[in-house]
């Protein structure tokens, strides 16, 4: 295996909570209790597990470590770390697509995309210049996206197919004005992560990011990306591919897998009450309030509610949000975000232009506008029960 000379960003965290009068004596709180914490349910092998998987996921690279040379950020953490390594941040990506004529979606992989990087590391920088990747011409649609966090993605990996297949209506058969329908991978399997639903698997989200955001290969993925496609100039790639092992990225995928999902904050009666208008308002239409998975090997992972408000399904949001074609969704369908954990958000929406929970709430649009319309014509108390349940979440 490779021994990387990297640091870690939680290191720095770790020095800022100890000078804040923390007491060292005191014991820990139990596991599950922390945010970034292991599922509690785990044994302690699986606990150790997932713990092994942080110092990569928190491991800034090199140019010699195989860094870039095209990459967004030289981290997993740089874009996963608040408010605990596998968390969100505000730091922006760009996406660009291609809609053809006939409506299909064509991923400009050809061309370098779909997502286009934002840096370069000094030897790229040496042979071709500073400067983000160039976006093709080709693209017609484009957009930027903040990263979503990553806890419980483990339980919605173990939620059944057939669990969110049958929240699916896509020809709106009940009347309610929601349309939810699964996103699929070209080889047709169903797909449940990402803004627009179309990643099958946690693993493959997990292997493919080390490529995508740091340009770290990998035996599943072995290619550096190019320049918008093109070859990378001879000498601006030091390291030896593949340049991490099939075993590091499964111990990075290990502890994103195992990650609890963030317990609710302590809420008061108002909190309560905006519960019940989430669903009069019909917010629970897509944002489903509990998925249950299905059996697995790891206990902590079968047969359990997850409560994610999210039904994994996509819906048109409307024109106001659109962003990029991505497998079988048009631009202004997302899959329906979780909610576990929103309120450690410092962005809200797929490109963070709400700064609040309410901002986001009143862009809804599309099958989302009957919600966003009863939102608005609640009383002030209400609307400010609403939004403190969604920010216990």
């Amino acid at each position: 295996m490779r021994r990387l000379r990297f640091v870690t960003l939680s290191a720095a965290t770790s020095l800022v909570l100890i000078g804040c009068g923390s007491d060292a004596t005191a014991p820990p709180p139990p596991i599950g209790e922390v945010i970034g914490d292991p599922l509690p349910e785990l044994t302690a092998a699986q606990q150790a597990a997932a713990r092994r998987g942080r110092p990569l996921f928190d491991a800034v690279f090199q140019p010699d470590d195989g860094l870039g040379p095209l990459f967004n950020g030289s981290a997993c953490a740089t874009c996963h770390i608040e408010p605990a390594s596998g968390g969100t941040s505000v730091r922006t990506i760009r996406i660009a697509t291609r809609q053809l004529d006939d409506g299909s979606c064509d991923d400009l992989g050809s061309l370098g995309g779909p997502v286009y990087q934002n840096l370069r590391s000094q030897p790229l920088r040496q042979a071709i210049g500073q400067g983000k990747e160039p976006i093709p011409p080709q693209a017609t649609h484009r957009s930027e996206r903040i990263a979503p966090d990553l806890f419980g993605l483990g339980l919605l990996d173990a939620v059944p197919e057939a669990t969110i297949l049958a929240l699916a209506d896509p020809s709106d058969l009940d009347g309610d004005g929601i349309s939810g329908r699964p996103n699929r991978a070209p080889d047709g399997r169903l797909g449940r992560f990402g803004r627009k639903a179309v990643v099958p698997t946690l693993a493959e989200f997990n292997a493919a990011a080390f490529l995508i955001e740091i340009g770290i290969t990998s035996p599943a993925h072995p290619g550096d990306v190019g320049n918008t496609g093109r070859p990378l100039p001879p000498g601006t790639d030091p390291a030896t591919d593949p340049e991490i092992s099939a075993l590091q990225v499964a111990r990075v995928d290990t502890f994103i897998r195992f990650l609890a999902p963030p317990f609710r904050a302590p809420a008061g009666e108002a909190a309560a009450r905006g519960e019940q208008l989430f669903s009069d308002i019909g917010c629970d239409g897509c944002h489903v309030p509990e998925l249950r998975t299905g059996n697995s090997p790891i206990a902590a992972l079968a047969n359990r509610d997850v409560a994610a408000y999210t039904d994994l399904l996509l819906h048109d949001m409307g024109p106001g949000l659109q962003d990029v074609c991505q497998g079988l969704a048009s631009p202004t369908e997302f899959r329906t975000e979780p909610l576990m954990g929103l309120r450690f958000n410092q962005g809200f929406l797929h490109d963070g232009r709400a700064a609040t929970i309410a901002q986001a709430v009143d862009l809804h649009g599309g099958e989302a506008t009957a919600s966003r319309v009863a939102y608005r014509g609640l009383s002030e108390a209400d609307r400010n029960a609403l939004l403190e349940f969604l920010g216990s979440l």
